[in-house]
């Protein structure tokens, strides 16, 4: 048994975080699918509900929501979009981002379902309640998409640009909204507006990095903060350390950053020129590969 233990233990430490993440939202799966069964009641405490009363008595379900599924369906296709897009994700980025990015993405979902059954009570029918990492793996998907919107990915014989992805799947969310509204009991419309919600998230984000604006940095100390103190604090009374602000972006100096940036969209473009051939460039792409050329 303690071999057993030992060997479970290391094949956990080497999952990259989103796969960490899916094996959570599989135990809370099991955990749900269990209470249901067997007590025959759901995990509300954990389920964000569209009812702002009643949200404000349990404010933790902003987030707990995205780890609760009860349609197997709905949970696995939500796994295998998050396997695939955080793996794509962990190649390009830090652990720390990509956790801002799907935290942050779930947040943004979450309250904007809680905006949109509040202040307009006309369109969407309340009560109701949100469960599902849908929102959380939209703002990655968008994050991606719109960081290298013309990156192309393999679908089936053809390729395409991943801003294309992107825009079919936000436009599929708007249409699943408006569908909703007019048929509340087989639409989903608070579901869609969370995947929108996520999705604007992830758009935001990835246009400010490109800009060196790392907005998911406050998120980040505050889960930092929330992190220690759960961990015990070695402290030394002999000993003080002042440390100066490092003003790093994602982990990275300013200049570090910059280069990153810079690098990234020469790969970006060259990968480009690979597939596709140096004509398949925009105008804007070749005076930029041309500057970088000097």
């Amino acid at each position: 048994m303690t071999n057993l233990n030992q060997d479970i233990r290391n094949k956990l430490q080497q999952l990259n975080i989103f796969e960490k993440l899916i094996v959570v939202n599989l135990a809370l799966y099991l955990v749900g699918l269990l209470v249901t069964l067997l007590f025959k009641f759901d995990l509300n405490w954990f389920e964000l509900p569209s009812v702002f009363g009643d949200f404000v008595l349990q404010p933790w379900s902003v987030i707990t929501y995205a780890f609760v599924h009860y349609d197997f369906w709905h949970f696995l296709f939500n796994m295998i979009w998050l396997y695939f897009i955080g793996g794509m994700f962990t190649n390009l980025f830090s652990v720390k981002m990509g956790l801002n990015v799907y935290f942050l993405g779930a947040v943004s979902g979450g309250l904007l379902f809680l905006l949109g059954y509040n202040l307009l009570p006309d369109f969407f029918q309340s009560p109701t309640r949100l469960v599902g990492a849908s929102a959380a793996i939209r703002a990655l998907l968008i994050f991606l998409c719109a960081y290298m919107p013309s990156t192309e990915v393999r679908f089936f014989t053809f390729n395409l640009k991943l801003w294309y992805i992107g825009a079919a799947i936000v436009v599929f969310d708007i249409l699943g909204i408006i569908a909703g509204i007019k048929d509340p009991i087989t639409g989903n419309a608070g579901g869609n507006l969370a995947h929108l919600g996520g999705a604007i998230l992830g758009y935001v984000y990835a246009k400010q990095l490109l800009q060196g604006n790392d907005i998911g940095k406050g998120f980040e100390k505050f889960m930092d903060q929330i992190t220690g103190l759960f961990l015990k604090s070695k402290k030394s009374p002999l000993k003080t350390v002042y440390k100066k602000k490092s003003g790093k972006v994602a982990g990275f100096s300013k200049e570090e950053f910059n280069q990153f940036n810079h690098q990234k969209k020469i790969d970006i473009i060259l990968d480009k020129i690979s597939k596709s051939g140096y004509d398949s460039l925009t105008k804007a792409e070749k005076e930029f590969l041309f500057k970088a050329g000097k």
